[in-house]
């Protein structure tokens, strides 16, 4: 009862903080430029356009037929624009109790993870704004949970409607698809292979193929989209679209002042400004106001840390030959989400996109504390430094929490939290 209760009262906690003045700031936040003007478009015309022009767009439909939805119930505003993401945070943290708990079974461990989600900034950030990720995120980590729990229809669902949120998901579909295969291989007699390996390709390849075709079927019902009449064939003209969508994504090497190495985003050496101001009613010397997609310092510096002692432990498995599912999960999170953008140097990339992995950071953290938790021989003093850890984190959040929210503060109160030179 207490695995639930807790995690359920903060999510509420965390849901009313998504929508207090989530129609703030005014106007478009970074992106919701291009992503809002999208879910209008799906509404008014069930595909993207540019007045009676087709409308070159680079990221599949579901993100934006979920920021649609807000739009249809609470209006064309920025209440309306931002309902879908609230929304999404809060369920992102439920979901990741969930997932906590699946594993470590421990009401307390299961407590700590739903409040280290709902205490990060970068989430709390992409919970008040109309961006892709956060409902990118929400996708792969439920594939992740079912994939986890051998539920694999249900993964290959979530992971299809990843993918047809933003293709960045593909490595996790790679990997599903890698890992399951190698077990296959590994564990089933001869005269069993066939039919396991049709299973896996139906279910973590026809599936989300197919989820993500029926995506765009706006565009395959309007001669309105882009490229719909670049030949005959329909399907031809769908694979040439993305062929310049491919080519989109690899060719961006825009400069951006906010563009981020991935080498920096653990530790936040350049977090993502989404929104800056200076109100009319003061001048610029006198207060500001900004949004910046920045992960609470002390728990992604916790979890740098975490994430090495997790990386050692499952090098370790391998060497006493234990399996430990927990430390896959973190490395496989990691792996897909994380280390891909490595090969990407000079590509275009933000900080902000970390919030794929950030479940999987956290739980490292989580497996640390029930590592120190069950070896310690004086368990009252170490949750004693857990508490405390956990209260610095919460301090921490709260400090930053005006950035994260947009609130109008001092300039000198704003210089003051900008604690690295890179944070400017």
């Amino acid at each position: 009862m207490i695995a639930a209760i807790a995690p359920l009262g903060i999510a509420f906690l965390s849901l009313l903080l998504r929508l207090f003045h989530l129609g703030q700031p005014k106007g478009f936040v970074f992106d919701e430029v291009y992503y809002v003007d999208g879910a209008r478009d799906y509404l008014a015309h069930g595909v993207e356009v540019v007045g009676s022009k087709p409308e070159f767009v680079v990221h599949p439909p579901i993100g934006k037929w979920l920021i649609a939805g807000g739009i249809k119930i609470f209006g064309n505003n920025e209440f309306g624009w931002r309902f879908a993401t609230a929304i999404t945070g809060t369920l992102l943290i439920i979901l990741f109790a969930r997932f906590v708990h699946t594993i470590f079974y421990s009401p307390l461990i299961t407590a700590l993870g739903a409040a280290l989600m709902a205490m990060d900034g970068m989430q709390l950030v992409h919970s008040r704004t109309a961006l892709l990720d956060l409902f990118l995120t929400f996708f792969v980590l439920s594939s992740v949970y079912f994939w986890h729990r051998q539920r694999h229809w249900l993964a290959g669902i979530n992971i299809g409607l990843a993918c047809a949120t933003k293709w960045s998901a593909l490595y996790f579909l790679v990997l599903f698809l890698f890992i399951s295969m190698y077990r296959i291989f590994r564990d089933y007699p001869i005269k069993q292979m066939p039919r396991a390996v049709g299973l896996k390709i139906l279910t973590y390849g026809i599936i989300p193929i197919t989820l993500y075709c029926a995506s765009w079927i706006g565009w395959f019902r309007s001669n309105r989209g882009w490229d719909r009449q670049w030949s005959n064939n329909v399907l031809t003209s769908f694979w040439h679209y993305h062929a310049e969508m491919l080519g989109f994504h690899t060719g961006l090497t825009q400069k951006h002042s906010y563009q981020a190495n991935p080498w920096s985003w653990l530790i936040m050496g350049r977090p993502t400004s989404f929104f800056y101001s200076s109100p009319k009613s003061c001048s610029s010397k006198d207060c500001a106001q900004e949004v910046l997609a920045l992960g609470t310092p002390f728990l992604w510096w916790i979890g740098t840390i975490a994430l090495a002692v997790v990386f050692g432990f499952w090098l370790r498995s391998f060497y006493i030959h234990k399996n430990q599912p927990v430390l896959n999960l973190v490395i496989m999170g990691i792996a897909a989400g994380y280390l891909p953008w490595f090969f990407f140097q000079k590509r275009t990339v933000f900080t902000f996109y970390a919030i794929v992995f950030e479940p999987f950071m956290i739980l490292a953290i989580l497996y640390c504390a029930q590592l120190w938790l069950t070896t310690t021989e004086n368990r009252k003093q170490t949750l004693f430094f857990i508490s405390v850890i956990t209260l610095s984190i919460f301090i921490c959040f709260v400090y930053f929490l005006p950035l994260f929210t947009g609130e109008v503060i001092n300039y000198s109160t704003w210089h003051q939290k900008m604690w690295l030179p890179s944070w400017i």
